[in-house]
Protein backbone atom coordinates (compact mmCIF):
# COMPACT_ATOMS: atom_id res chain seq x y z
CA UNK A 1 0.00 0.00 0.00
CA UNK A 2 1.38 3.07 -1.06
CA UNK A 3 1.75 6.03 1.81
CA UNK A 4 -0.21 8.69 -0.04
CA UNK A 5 -2.97 6.30 -0.08
CA UNK A 6 -2.42 5.38 3.30
CA UNK A 7 -2.92 9.35 4.70
CA UNK A 8 -6.18 9.21 2.33
CA UNK A 9 -7.59 6.30 3.81
CA UNK A 10 -7.08 7.09 6.73
CA UNK A 11 -8.55 10.61 6.73
CA UNK A 12 -11.86 8.70 6.07
CA UNK A 13 -11.90 6.17 8.98
CA UNK A 14 -15.08 7.47 10.80
CA UNK A 15 -15.07 4.88 13.89
CA UNK A 16 -12.21 3.66 16.27
CA UNK A 17 -12.99 0.22 15.12
CA UNK A 18 -12.20 0.71 11.30
CA UNK A 19 -9.00 3.10 12.47
CA UNK A 20 -7.56 0.15 14.92
CA UNK A 21 -8.06 -2.38 11.97
CA UNK A 22 -6.15 0.25 9.37
CA UNK A 23 -3.49 0.79 11.72
CA UNK A 24 -2.88 -3.19 12.07
CA UNK A 25 -2.74 -3.59 8.40
CA UNK A 26 0.08 -1.61 8.10
CA UNK A 27 3.88 -2.56 8.09
CA UNK A 28 5.61 -1.54 10.75
CA UNK A 29 8.60 -0.09 9.78
CA UNK A 30 11.07 0.28 12.72
CA UNK A 31 11.41 0.35 16.19
CA UNK A 32 12.16 3.33 18.06
CA UNK A 33 12.81 2.55 21.52
CA UNK A 34 10.18 0.68 22.60
CA UNK A 35 7.43 1.97 19.92
CA UNK A 36 6.86 0.47 16.47
CA UNK A 37 6.41 3.11 14.18
CA UNK A 38 4.34 3.10 11.12
CA UNK A 39 4.68 5.61 8.02
CA UNK A 40 1.82 7.76 6.48
CA UNK A 41 2.81 10.16 3.57
CA UNK A 42 6.41 8.84 4.58
CA UNK A 43 6.35 10.39 7.86
CA UNK A 44 7.23 7.95 10.60
CA UNK A 45 4.36 8.14 13.44
CA UNK A 46 3.75 6.02 16.48
CA UNK A 47 0.99 3.99 15.95
CA UNK A 48 -0.96 5.39 19.12
CA UNK A 49 -0.75 8.93 18.36
CA UNK A 50 -2.66 8.39 14.94
CA UNK A 51 -6.06 8.93 16.23
CA UNK A 52 -5.23 12.11 18.02
CA UNK A 53 -3.45 12.94 14.59
CA UNK A 54 -6.66 12.15 12.40
CA UNK A 55 -8.88 14.48 14.41
CA UNK A 56 -6.06 17.20 13.91
CA UNK A 57 -6.15 16.80 9.87
CA UNK A 58 -9.96 16.27 10.09
CA UNK A 59 -11.67 18.57 12.27
CA UNK A 60 -8.85 20.99 13.27
CA UNK A 61 -9.95 24.61 11.62
CA UNK A 62 -7.52 27.21 12.09
CA UNK A 63 -8.38 30.76 12.45
CA UNK A 64 -6.86 33.99 11.70
CA UNK A 65 -5.72 34.82 14.87
CA UNK A 66 -4.12 31.59 15.35
CA UNK A 67 -0.72 30.97 16.33
CA UNK A 68 0.79 27.60 15.46
CA UNK A 69 4.18 26.43 16.83
CA UNK A 70 5.64 24.09 14.55
CA UNK A 71 8.94 22.24 14.72
CA UNK A 72 10.59 18.38 14.47
CA UNK A 73 10.83 17.39 17.99
CA UNK A 74 13.49 18.36 20.58
CA UNK A 75 14.70 21.37 18.53
CA UNK A 76 13.64 23.75 20.95
CA UNK A 77 10.13 23.40 21.12
CA UNK A 78 9.67 23.69 25.25
CA UNK A 79 11.48 27.12 25.29
CA UNK A 80 10.21 28.53 22.02
CA UNK A 81 6.46 27.48 23.76
CA UNK A 82 7.14 29.45 26.91
CA UNK A 83 8.51 32.22 24.58
CA UNK A 84 5.43 32.79 22.99
CA UNK A 85 2.96 32.25 25.62
CA UNK A 86 4.38 34.94 27.63
CA UNK A 87 4.38 36.81 24.26
CA UNK A 88 0.86 36.26 23.56
CA UNK A 89 -0.79 36.86 26.85
CA UNK A 90 1.13 38.98 28.83
CA UNK A 91 -0.92 39.34 31.51
CA UNK A 92 -0.84 35.40 32.05
CA UNK A 93 3.11 35.45 32.50
CA UNK A 94 2.45 34.16 36.19
CA UNK A 95 1.29 30.96 34.47
CA UNK A 96 4.81 29.59 33.30
CA UNK A 97 5.67 29.56 37.36
CA UNK A 98 3.09 26.80 38.19
CA UNK A 99 2.34 25.35 34.81
CA UNK A 100 4.60 23.29 32.91
CA UNK A 101 4.79 24.81 28.88
CA UNK A 102 3.64 21.77 27.16
CA UNK A 103 0.50 21.83 29.29
CA UNK A 104 0.01 25.98 28.55
CA UNK A 105 0.61 25.04 24.56
CA UNK A 106 -0.74 21.75 23.44
CA UNK A 107 0.35 19.98 20.92
CA UNK A 108 -2.71 18.82 18.54
CA UNK A 109 -2.02 15.55 17.55
CA UNK A 110 -0.57 14.55 21.14
CA UNK A 111 -2.84 15.85 23.43
CA UNK A 112 -6.06 15.98 21.00
CA UNK A 113 -7.73 18.40 20.03
CA UNK A 114 -10.60 19.18 23.02
CA UNK A 115 -10.72 22.74 24.28
CA UNK A 116 -9.07 24.73 21.24
CA UNK A 117 -12.26 25.99 20.46
CA UNK A 118 -12.80 27.92 23.86
CA UNK A 119 -9.36 29.29 25.03
CA UNK A 120 -9.11 30.68 28.43
CA UNK A 121 -6.90 33.43 27.94
CA UNK A 122 -8.41 35.45 25.32
CA UNK A 123 -9.26 35.05 21.41
CA UNK A 124 -6.09 34.36 20.55
CA UNK A 125 -5.49 30.62 20.53
CA UNK A 126 -1.84 29.47 20.52
CA UNK A 127 -0.98 25.70 20.06
CA UNK A 128 1.64 23.45 18.19
CA UNK A 129 2.65 20.65 15.92
CA UNK A 130 4.91 18.50 15.23
CA UNK A 131 2.83 17.48 11.61
CA UNK A 132 5.23 18.54 8.50
CA UNK A 133 4.51 20.94 6.29
CA UNK A 134 3.85 18.78 3.10
CA UNK A 135 0.89 17.33 5.24
CA UNK A 136 -0.37 20.25 7.57
CA UNK A 137 -0.31 22.67 4.13
CA UNK A 138 -2.58 20.24 1.70
CA UNK A 139 -5.04 19.77 4.71
CA UNK A 140 -5.52 22.52 6.28
CA UNK A 141 -6.15 26.44 5.12
CA UNK A 142 -3.15 28.03 6.63
CA UNK A 143 -3.14 31.17 4.66
CA UNK A 144 -4.53 33.92 7.48
CA UNK A 145 -3.13 31.77 10.78
CA UNK A 146 0.59 32.75 11.88
CA UNK A 147 3.07 30.06 11.56
CA UNK A 148 6.56 30.00 13.99
CA UNK A 149 9.17 27.19 13.14
CA UNK A 150 12.36 26.32 15.00
CA UNK A 151 14.89 23.93 14.09
CA UNK A 152 18.00 22.76 15.52
CA UNK A 153 21.69 21.40 13.99
CA UNK A 154 20.74 18.33 13.11
CA UNK A 155 23.28 16.63 15.43
CA UNK A 156 22.13 18.36 18.74
CA UNK A 157 18.54 17.02 17.30
CA UNK A 158 19.61 13.27 17.07
CA UNK A 159 21.17 13.41 20.62
CA UNK A 160 18.14 15.16 22.50
CA UNK A 161 15.75 12.79 20.74
CA UNK A 162 18.08 9.91 22.02
CA UNK A 163 17.88 11.15 25.85
CA UNK A 164 14.54 12.17 25.48
CA UNK A 165 13.61 8.68 24.25
CA UNK A 166 15.45 6.85 26.94
CA UNK A 167 13.65 8.85 29.87
CA UNK A 168 10.26 7.55 28.62
CA UNK A 169 7.85 5.39 31.27
CA UNK A 170 9.73 1.66 30.68
CA UNK A 171 12.59 2.78 28.49
CA UNK A 172 15.59 1.45 30.28
CA UNK A 173 17.95 2.91 28.17
CA UNK A 174 16.30 0.50 25.32
CA UNK A 175 17.82 2.57 22.63
CA UNK A 176 21.17 2.25 22.03
CA UNK A 177 23.30 5.33 20.72
CA UNK A 178 24.56 3.19 17.91
CA UNK A 179 20.57 2.28 16.76
CA UNK A 180 19.43 6.13 17.28
CA UNK A 181 22.60 7.19 14.88
CA UNK A 182 21.07 4.46 12.00
CA UNK A 183 17.98 5.06 12.45
CA UNK A 184 18.02 8.81 11.60
CA UNK A 185 20.62 8.56 9.15
CA UNK A 186 18.25 6.21 7.40
CA UNK A 187 15.22 8.50 7.86
CA UNK A 188 13.27 6.61 10.55
CA UNK A 189 12.97 8.27 13.16
CA UNK A 190 9.10 9.87 14.85
CA UNK A 191 7.71 12.65 12.40
CA UNK A 192 10.92 12.05 10.10
CA UNK A 193 12.53 12.51 7.76
CA UNK A 194 14.21 15.61 9.55
CA UNK A 195 15.58 16.79 7.02
CA UNK A 196 12.48 16.91 4.77
CA UNK A 197 10.15 18.29 7.58
CA UNK A 198 12.90 21.05 8.32
CA UNK A 199 13.00 21.74 4.38
CA UNK A 200 9.27 22.16 4.40
CA UNK A 201 8.68 25.09 6.42
CA UNK A 202 12.13 26.57 5.14
CA UNK A 203 10.83 26.34 1.39
CA UNK A 204 6.95 27.68 2.62
CA UNK A 205 8.57 30.45 4.94
CA UNK A 206 10.61 31.86 1.49
CA UNK A 207 6.94 31.10 -0.45
CA UNK A 208 5.42 33.28 2.69
CA UNK A 209 7.06 35.23 4.79
CA UNK A 210 4.30 37.57 6.33
CA UNK A 211 2.79 34.04 7.27
CA UNK A 212 5.66 32.03 8.57
CA UNK A 213 8.02 32.66 10.36
CA UNK A 214 11.74 30.35 10.14
CA UNK A 215 14.16 30.64 12.96
CA UNK A 216 17.00 28.20 14.52
CA UNK A 217 17.77 27.35 17.87
CA UNK A 218 21.25 28.85 17.32
CA UNK A 219 19.99 32.21 16.10
CA UNK A 220 17.48 32.28 19.27
CA UNK A 221 20.24 31.64 21.74
CA UNK A 222 22.31 33.83 20.31
CA UNK A 223 20.12 37.07 20.83
CA UNK A 224 17.33 36.06 22.37
CA UNK A 225 15.94 39.38 23.15
CA UNK A 226 16.36 40.61 19.72
CA UNK A 227 14.37 37.82 18.58
CA UNK A 228 11.90 37.83 20.80
CA UNK A 229 10.89 41.43 19.75
CA UNK A 230 11.00 39.94 16.04
CA UNK A 231 8.38 37.34 17.09
CA UNK A 232 6.20 40.11 18.92
CA UNK A 233 6.27 42.04 15.58
CA UNK A 234 5.63 39.18 13.61
CA UNK A 235 2.47 38.48 15.46
CA UNK A 236 1.16 41.71 15.26
CA UNK A 237 1.45 42.62 19.39
CA UNK A 238 5.02 44.36 19.81
CA UNK A 239 6.51 45.47 22.77
CA UNK A 240 5.66 49.16 24.32
CA UNK A 241 8.91 49.11 26.63
CA UNK A 242 12.16 47.20 26.79
CA UNK A 243 11.75 46.39 29.85
CA UNK A 244 8.92 44.10 28.91
CA UNK A 245 10.96 42.30 26.68
CA UNK A 246 14.05 41.82 29.08
CA UNK A 247 10.88 40.58 31.74
CA UNK A 248 10.12 38.05 28.92
CA UNK A 249 13.43 36.77 28.37
CA UNK A 250 14.50 36.58 32.01
CA UNK A 251 11.33 34.81 32.88
CA UNK A 252 12.01 32.34 29.77
CA UNK A 253 15.80 31.51 30.88
CA UNK A 254 16.40 28.11 31.51
CA UNK A 255 17.71 28.82 34.77
CA UNK A 256 14.10 30.22 35.69
CA UNK A 257 12.42 27.95 33.88
CA UNK A 258 14.59 24.88 35.48
CA UNK A 259 13.51 26.44 39.06
CA UNK A 260 10.06 25.83 38.72
CA UNK A 261 9.02 22.85 40.71
CA UNK A 262 6.35 22.07 38.08
CA UNK A 263 9.10 21.49 35.89
CA UNK A 264 11.75 19.59 38.33
CA UNK A 265 8.33 17.02 38.57
CA UNK A 266 9.20 13.37 37.89
CA UNK A 267 5.31 12.83 37.36
CA UNK A 268 4.27 11.69 34.09
CA UNK A 269 1.29 12.60 32.28
CA UNK A 270 -1.71 11.13 30.78
CA UNK A 271 -0.79 12.24 27.24
CA UNK A 272 3.14 11.09 26.99
CA UNK A 273 5.48 9.08 28.74
CA UNK A 274 7.52 10.69 30.08
CA UNK A 275 8.62 13.15 33.42
CA UNK A 276 8.04 16.88 32.87
CA UNK A 277 11.57 17.25 34.48
CA UNK A 278 12.73 15.74 31.01
CA UNK A 279 11.83 18.37 28.66
CA UNK A 280 14.81 20.85 30.65
CA UNK A 281 17.93 18.55 29.82
CA UNK A 282 20.39 21.18 28.94
CA UNK A 283 20.64 23.98 26.63
CA UNK A 284 24.34 24.32 25.02
CA UNK A 285 24.77 24.52 21.59
CA UNK A 286 27.10 21.96 20.23
CA UNK A 287 26.01 19.42 22.97
CA UNK A 288 26.46 16.30 20.21
CA UNK A 289 30.30 16.69 20.48
CA UNK A 290 30.58 14.70 23.68
CA UNK A 291 29.08 11.71 22.08
CA UNK A 292 29.21 11.60 18.54
CA UNK A 293 32.74 10.23 17.39
CA UNK A 294 34.77 12.02 14.19
CA UNK A 295 33.22 9.36 11.24
CA UNK A 296 29.17 9.82 12.65
CA UNK A 297 29.98 13.36 12.54
CA UNK A 298 31.26 13.08 9.13
CA UNK A 299 28.81 10.88 8.19
CA UNK A 300 25.86 13.24 9.60
CA UNK A 301 27.55 16.70 8.09
CA UNK A 302 27.63 14.80 4.79
CA UNK A 303 23.75 14.06 4.32
CA UNK A 304 23.09 18.01 6.05
CA UNK A 305 25.23 19.22 2.51
CA UNK A 306 23.23 16.77 0.52
CA UNK A 307 19.74 17.37 2.28
CA UNK A 308 19.85 21.20 3.00
CA UNK A 309 23.00 22.65 1.29
CA UNK A 310 21.92 20.97 -1.77
CA UNK A 311 18.57 22.90 -1.69
CA UNK A 312 20.22 26.66 -0.54
CA UNK A 313 19.90 25.78 3.10
CA UNK A 314 23.50 26.96 4.51
CA UNK A 315 22.61 25.08 7.69
CA UNK A 316 23.59 22.27 9.71
CA UNK A 317 27.24 21.61 9.48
Amino acid sequence: MDSSESLEELLMMNSEESLDEFLQSIPKVHRWGNNDLVKLNGVGIDPKYVPNAVRALNDFKPLPNDVILASFPKTGTTWLKSLLFSITYRSFKESLANIHPHVLVPTIEVQGFEGFESSTHDSRRLYATHTPYQILGSTHDLSNCRIIYITRNPKDTLISMWHFTNKMKDADGSLPLEEAIENFCSEIIPCGPYYDHVMGFKTASLEKPEYIFFITYEELMEDTKTHVKRLAEFLGCPFDKEEEVEEVVKNCSFDILTSHEVNKSGDFTSWFPVPFSSYFRQRNIGDHKSYLDAKTIEHIDALTKEKFHGAGFMYGI
